[in-house]
């Protein structure tokens, strides 16, 4: 069931319906059941995984928990133990938790392992034998599951530190693993933000309910009106490589980049929106991507949840274990300081970028996506002084200006590296890319070449409108902060007359007719 699907329209405002008109005891029962049968109307075999999944880490997590409490019990029980003694209980049940959470990241990450990087381990190990012996099976891939085994194991982890309780209710848990707004294509939550507001009660608060339908329908326009309506360009010019080279390719490149922020940005507003409707928090996803001016000021804007657990959960348990220490200091020993304080950043950034890229797909474009990445911000790093002695020099840091070409650049190298997931063929993308610095076919910008690409004159004015309308509400936020908190201190009718013409947008300038068939949202692959 797509989120811009008339099923899911009706699914959501029945939802919401019954959420407010049952007692608030039943919320949060309510929201269980909603999220089970969206995921059963997908597949009904989904739901084996996802019941697994989180029932495995409702079991562990109390396991985890009791290790810790026994080992308090004893203490309490035995106030003269020496402080070698204390230390060596404690050794023991640390151990003794650290196989619980080995076993749970097993089961975890094994059940995403198999279903989502089978076929990918099989035909690569097909093309490099050549035998016969592997091919690809028939493999059921859940929905969403990277996106909910993140949720888990970082809820699993946090109970291993003591960060987080573990909850006694199993519905509870389950409801936050399968939270179905949130579950095709994230924010990857926190248990302890999620939590805060998931199991309510809320009673009914006109200007949540308001704010969130706003943010659903600002999410409805970029993915019905803008992402779905250029995505039959996109689609064309990657589609024949042979013709659509040189300029096409630039063209192909923004034509993306546009495409890949109101899809996966209007996806996420419908998700918090829909959240913030019924009283639920969810972490925001995207701070002004486009406005950033490098990189990894990028990656910060852009999927922080997904950042933020790669950081939490891969970077910093790598940097500082035992082996990075031991090391580092060997590298520092033997090689420098100047070498020997880069190796941990180094390892533990490359190990977090190839994750990021294998989480996004089991493809080899992926993991050349992620290194890229790891590439261009290492070197972006080492840079940096260089960069200190320019701006030293000419004084341009901080003038408009030169802020306006930080950004243009950092969407440009953002864009370039994105084609990995477009062309999705490693050599074709960097042939592709090659053919922009090689053929130089720029009359297609104007001789009505881009009209062959299955958008009319009236498409582009409608992308064109609706860009500069993106634009806009973008650097409002930027400078003074919630387009919707302004329309609240207006007179009541702007709020809800800002509803109705983005509804009236939506219905009429829509990328939908009869036969039509919106496109799924990008990140639901993942």
């Amino acid at each position: 069931m797509l989120f811009t699907s008339y099923g899911f329209i009706a699914f959501m405002a029945a939802v919401l319906v019954l959420y407010y008109l049952l007692p608030k005891v039943c919320q949060w029962p309510l929201l269980l059941v909603a999220s089970l049968a969206f995921y059963a109307i997908a597949d009904w075999r989904y739901l084996f995984f996802i019941v697994f999944t989180a029932a495995s880490a409702y079991l562990i997590a109390l396991k985890l928990e009791s290790i810790e409490a026994r080992r308090k019990a004893i203490l309490a029980q035995s106030p003269d133990m020496s402080k070698e003694e204390k230390k060596a209980l404690k050794a023991r049940h640390k151990a003794a938790q650290w196989r619980w959470l080995l076993l749970a990241l097993f089961l975890e990450l094994g059940v995403l392992a198999v279903t989502k990087y089978t076929n990918f381990v099989l035909e690569n190990l097909g093309k490099l034998f050549r035998d016969g012996r592997f091919h690809a099976i028939d493999m059921i891939v859940p929905m969403g599951i990277s996106f909910y085994t993140f949720q888990t194991v970082s809820y699993v982890i946090d109970v291993y530190r003591g960060k987080q309780t573990a909850q006694r209710n199993f519905l509870k848990l389950l409801l936050f693993v399968s939270f179905f707004p949130q579950l095709v294509q994230g924010p990857i939550s926190r248990y302890g933000d999620l939590s805060k507001t998931l199991y309510g009660p809320h009673p009914y608060d006109g200007k949540a309910v308001s704010f969130g339908l706003t943010r659903v329908l600002w999410g409805y326009f970029k993915k019905v009106v803008l992402a779905d309506r250029i995505i039959t360009a996109v689609t064309a010019l990657i589609a024949d490589t042979a013709q659509y080279t040189g300029t096409y390719v630039f063209v192909a490149m923004l034509f993306y980049a546009f495409e890949l922020y109101c899809d996966f940005t209007g996806g996420i507003d419908i998700t918090i929106g829909l959240a913030e409707a019924m009283g639920i928090k969810v972490a925001e996803n995207f701070n002004l991507p486009y406005f950033s001016k490098n990189i990894k000021e990028y990656w910060n804007r852009w999927h922080i949840t997904m950042g933020t657990w790669f950081t939490d959960y891969i970077f910093y348990p790598i940097s500082v274990s035992k082996p990075m220490l031991k090391l580092s200091k060997w590298s520092r020993d033997h090689l420098g300081k100047a070498v020997g304080k880069r190796v941990t950043v180094y390892l533990s950034c490359f190990a977090v970028w190839l994750a990021t890229g294998i989480w996004h797909g089991a493809a080899w474009n992926f993991v050349v996506w992620g290194l890229m990445n790891f590439v261009v911000i290492m070197a972006s790093q080492e840079l940096e002084p260089l960069y200190a002695r320019f701006h030293a020099r000419f004084h341009v840091k901080g003038k408009a200006p030169y802020e306006v070409f930080q950004i243009v650049r950092t969407i440009l190298l953002m864009s370039v590296i994105r084609m990995f997931d477009c062309y999705r063929d490693v050599p074709m993308t960097f042939k592709m890319v090659g053919t922009m610095f090689t053929r130089f076919n720029i009359h297609v910008l104007w001789d009505g070449s881009l009209l062959a690409l299955g958008l009319t004159g009236a498409d582009y004015g409608v992308l064109i409108i609706g860009f500069f309308i993106v634009l806009g509400v973008s650097l409002y936020k930027a400078r003074r902060g919630s387009v919707r908190e302004a329309l609240y201190r207006k007179p009541r009718a702007a709020l809800y007359g800002v509803m109705a013409a983005l509804a009236l947008v939506i219905v009429i300038f829509g990328a939908y007719g009869v036969g039509y068939d919106s496109s799924q949202f990008i990140y639901n692959q993942f």
